[in-house]
C-alpha cells in the first residue's frame, strides 16, 4: 500500500500479518481530497490495522494522530509503518470500547473501521457521540459494508453529513453539533 497524497506521498505502507481489511488507495484518496488540508486537526484512527488512514492524516497536516488497535501481532508493523512519519502520534494497543472510556483528549476527527463481522458499529458510534470525543464540529467516519446500510440511524448531538460509496463499502460522515 501507498499513502496518496499530502508530504508522505508515494511512501510505502506494509501490511501487517492477521486478519486485515485495508482501506483502499482508491477510497483513502477520494475521502482525504474531500476533507481538505487537515493542518493542525487531531485525528484518532480506531482499529488501525495498519496505520495507513492515520499517517493519510498527518501527511496532509493532521497532528496530533492517535491510533488504537487490540490485535498486538499489528504492533510491530504498525510501529515501522510510523516511523517515518514526523508529526506527534501516540499508538495504543487497547480494546477500542476501553479506549473510548478514557480517551485522553477530543478530537477534530475520528475515522473507524471495526472489523465487517462486528456487531453494534451503531453502538459504537453512539458511545463516541455519548463521550463527547468530537471536537465541536468535528467529523466522524465511519467504514462499513453497504449490506449494513439499512442499520444506520440518527446518533444524538450529531447531524449526518454525507455517505460516500467506494465498491461494496461505504463511508458515513457525521458532524459534532455545538454543544
Amino acid at each position: 500500500m501507498r499513502i496518496t497524497g499530502g508530504k508522505y506521498v508515494r511512501r510505502n505502507v506494509e501490511c501487517p500479518k492477521g486478519v486485515i481489511r485495508p482501506a483502499m488507495d482508491r477510497m483513502r484518496e477520494s475521502l482525504f481530497a474531500h476533507l481538505g488540508p487537515l493542518d493542525g486537526e487531531s485525528f484518532l484512527d480506531l482499529f488501525s490495522g495498519s496505520g495507513c488512514v492515520a499517517i493519510e492524516a498527518a501527511s496532509r497536516g493532521a497532528e496530533p494522530i492517535h491510533l488504537v488497535e487490540m490485535d498486538r501481532i499489528k504492533k510491530a508493523t504498525i510501529e515501522k509503518n510510523l516511523s517515518f512519519v514526523k508529526e506527534d502520534k501516540k499508538l495504543f494497543m487497547m480494546d477500542v470500547n476501553r479506549f473510548i472510556e478514557i480517551a485522553p483528549q477530543k478530537y477534530s476527527m475520528i475515522y473507524a473501521d471495526p472489523p465487517f463481522n462486528m456487531e453494534k458499529k451503531v453502538e459504537l458510534a453512539k458511545k463516541i457521540a455519548e463521550r463527547h470525543l468530537l471536537k465541536e464540529g468535528g467529523l466522524f467516519m465511519i467504514h462499513y459494508p453497504e449490506e449494513e446500510k439499512g442499520l444506520w440511524e440518527e446518533i444524538d448531538g450529531w447531524t449526518f453529513v454525507e455517505e460516500r460509496k467506494y465498491g461494496r463499502s461505504i463511508v458515513r460522515i457525521y458532524r459534532a453539533d455545538e454543544e
